[in-house]
């Protein structure tokens, strides 16, 4: 058996200055770890398939979803169903590292949200 951090995960970048890492990278199961420094958020979007949980490592996170803001901090951690579309915030004046776990994987699965009533 491997151990594995980020230290010897596969990297990667994303929106200007986030940067992840693939924990486990499987079809079925996804774990990855992001950084994401402050300002930054990703578009929202949805996954068809994936079910995801997303759990805050370090930080306060705020997640977008229709007609709701939940802010995460620390240690605290939300489900996202399939179809549910959302956006990851980093409105906070720090880093926010998370973990991002998905079932299946949510890579290939992923639809742009422009539409603010979806």
């Amino acid at each position: 058996m491997k151990t594995i951090s980020i230290n010897n995960a596969e990297h990667y970048t994303w929106g200007e200055g986030c940067e992840g890492w693939h924990l486990l990278k499987g079809d079925d199961l996804s774990v990855i770890q992001e950084r994401v420094p402050p300002g930054k958020f990703e578009v929202k979007h949805l996954h068809r398939k994936a079910r995801q949980f997303f759990y805050i490592l370090s930080g306060e996170a705020t997640m977008v979803f229709r007609h709701e803001r939940v802010t995460l901090t620390a240690n605290q951690g939300i489900e996202i169903p399939p179809n549910t579309a959302h956006q990851f915030r980093n409105d906070s004046n720090a880093d926010v590292v998370i973990l991002v776990i998905s079932c299946p994987k949510s890579h290939g699965d992923r639809e742009s949200v422009l539409d603010e009533t979806s």
